[in-house]
């Protein structure tokens, strides 16, 4: 699934591209793609109106518009890709997005997961379950407020928790593992048992982990491409994540497990598991 890095790399390849650009009306060739409102009133509604900045939350791309806001989700399998002229991005195109002046977007999504909302309203996001969102790990949570939503859920084991989009939003299992690597914190610890420096070490492990990820153009492991349908770079530099049974830094080979359902990756050396200070 694309993360926060993935999606943000399209957003910042999108936006120079796409900026006061209007759409004329769209194609649907799965309407099923199509989530809120009821994908005639969709074409209807989208036809006419005009991006005037592209922005993100967590994983959700947001395209703001002169009236109303245009939301996608990628989910697992989706990809949001910008083309001035020329054939269609092969396999799995579920809605075009035409624009005035010719050019496209093409919204592609092979296991039909991801969806569009076109919300009236820049300040009511419920039509697409985003008002439950916690806050964007990487724009709006600061050391202290991460140390602050720590406290606040104890109990938690680390890994579900940094997944979990209701504490922050943008995370998935990629970009928690690395991070969970990198500051050699064990995916099954409690929050509430790491130190304050612990916490500021795990809070800057994400923000590194994550600003490298942008920097490579995300990770194309799999289906993710960016705005343009090039791969990112980024594994090539995954240090765990789909790595069982390869070395570790330290040495030691990388192990898989299950933890709350969610494929998990770490070293059992760097990453040993303890109780850590009360």
């Amino acid at each position: 699934m694309p993360e926060l890095p993935e999606v943000e790399t399209i957003r910042r390849g999108l936006e120079p591209l796409i900026a006061n650009k209007v759409f004329t009306r769209p194609v649907l060739l799965f309407p099923g793609s199509i989530r809120h409102p009821e994908p005639d009133r969709f074409c209807e509604q989208l036809e006419g109106r005009r991006i005037i900045a592209v922005k993100r939350h967590g994983k959700y791309l947001l395209l703001e518009l002169d009236c109303g806001l245009l939301v996608v989700h990628l989910r697992m399998t989706g990809r949001l890709v910008y083309l001035e002229k020329g054939e269609p991005p092969s396999g799995h195109l579920r809605v075009v997005l035409p624009f005035q002046d010719g050019s496209f977007l093409y919204f592609s999504d092979m296991r039909k997961f991801g969806g569009l909302w076109l919300l009236e309203s820049k300040d009511d996001l419920s039509p697409a379950g985003m008002h439950r969102l916690g806050p964007d790990i990487y724009e709006q949570v600061t050391e202290e407020k991460f140390l602050e939503l720590l406290q606040k859920r104890p109990r938690a084991r680390l890994k579900p928790l940094l997944l979990d989009q209701l504490f922050v939003a943008g995370l998935g299992n990629i970009y928690v593992d690395e991070s969970l690597h990198r500051c050699r914190l064990h995916p099954c610890r409690e929050a509430g048992s790491l130190s304050r420096e612990e916490g500021k070490a795990l809070f800057r492990a994400i923000r590194a982990v994550l600003e490298e990820g942008i920097r490579c153009g995300g990770t194309s492991s799999r289906d993710y491409r960016d705005a343009r349908g090039e791969k990112g770079t980024f594994q090539e530099r995954l240090a765990v994540y789909g790595r069982k049974g390869c070395l570790c830094r330290c040495g030691a080979a990388i192990e898989r497990t299950v933890v709350a359902g969610r494929g998990t990756y770490y070293c059992p050396r760097c990453q040993e598991e303890k109780e850590g200070p009360p």
